[in-house]
């Protein structure tokens, strides 16, 4: 298990959990009911460090190396899903994964974006960065799923798009673009759920739709902590005082009306607990598509475009006062 620098006292309890565990077993002797009051221990301080994170902290919890994925979440809650490649373009980028799949009986396409749970696959997926030919490709997916009449889910989860030279290139402002103005206009339901980080277009490039949900430990906005401390403070060192300004947590977003709801996380975050997690993520997809489907296509894109216009502080200056 991989500890934050704030879950030390965890991380001290499971540690003697551990120890407890070893003697018993080298000395033959029964440690049960010891096991069980570190066990609750350990549960009691998770609920007390969970329940008084900062942003920052929050932040780092979204990051956690343990932190369930895109993929993992597709293949706990589905009960078939195949995967589709591509962008019919250029290539299929590794940083999103999609396609269809069957979650209690209903197909769904399922879209997200994949970090990678160790080096050599993090390399592999890019660090979850999406190159133009992934938001394409995502595209050619909702596009499908519009065909067929399949309700579309987005897991958003990326530190932003990539930013290299080659990705300029080939259209990447272009291609986050075009994702904004089709999701905008699809006819099927479309359900977006931060799962992780969500960084500015990276995160927008998929996260269009008629509702925005995230998980408790998760952050969304334009531009991460640190690099909004590099451009203000010339330097990284600012990043939890960026965070703070930025309020990018979902209890801040949810009062800002900027997302539709929160997803909660078991105790000591959805690392602690990926499948008890994943069951909860599934209860809340089906439950949002089932009240999304009670609407008319036309009903939805209007409620979709009224939402999104809603977001943002404006001032009309009359005329004759300027």
């Amino acid at each position: 298990m991989n500890f934050l620098d704030f879950e030390k006292p965890i991380a001290d309890l499971y540690a003697q959990l551990d120890l407890l565990i070893e003697s018993g077993e080298r000395e033959h002797v029964t440690t049960q009911e010891k096991m069980r009051l570190l066990e609750f221990e350990i549960k009691e301080k998770q609920k007390e460090i969970y329940s008084n994170l900062t942003v920052w902290q929050r932040v780092q919890v979204s990051r956690h190396p343990d932190r369930p994925y895109s993929l993992f979440y597709i293949e706990y809650i589905c009960e078939q899903f195949i995967e589709l490649f591509g962008d019919r373009n250029f290539k299929d980028d590794k940083a999103i994964v999609g396609g269809l799949g069957n979650i209690d009986g209903k197909t769904y396409m399922i879209i997200g974006h994949q970090k990678g749970s160790n080096t050599k696959m993090r390399q592999y997926r890019n660090f979850g960065m999406p190159n133009p030919e992934g938001y394409r490709k995502a595209l050619r997916l909702m596009k499908l799923a519009e065909k067929f009449n399949k309700p579309i889910i987005t897991l958003i989860d990326t530190p932003g798009a990539f930013p290299g030279e080659e990705a300029e290139q080939r259209g990447q402002g272009e291609a986050i673009a075009r994702n904004l103005m089709e999701m905008a206009a699809l006819k099927v339901p479309v359900l977006c759920i931060v799962i992780g980080e969500g960084a500015s277009g990276g995160a927008l490039g998929i996260g269009v739709g008629d509702r925005m949900l995230m998980l408790e430990n998760t952050w969304y906005s334009v531009i991460s902590p640190e690099s909004c401390s590099s451009i203000l403070w010339r330097s990284w060192d600012f990043k939890e005082k960026a965070a703070e300004a930025l309020k990018p947590t979902a209890h801040d977003l949810l009062k800002f009306g900027i997302i539709d709801g929160i997803v909660k996380e078991p105790i000591g975050g959805a690392h602690a607990n990926p499948e008890e997690m994943a069951k909860h993520l599934k209860k809340t997809i089906i439950k949002n598509i089932a009240e999304l489907e009670m609407h008319s296509a036309h009903g939805r894109i209007s409620q979709r475009i009224d939402k999104y216009s809603r977001i943002g502080v404006y001032e009309t200056i009359d005329e004759k006062e300027s």
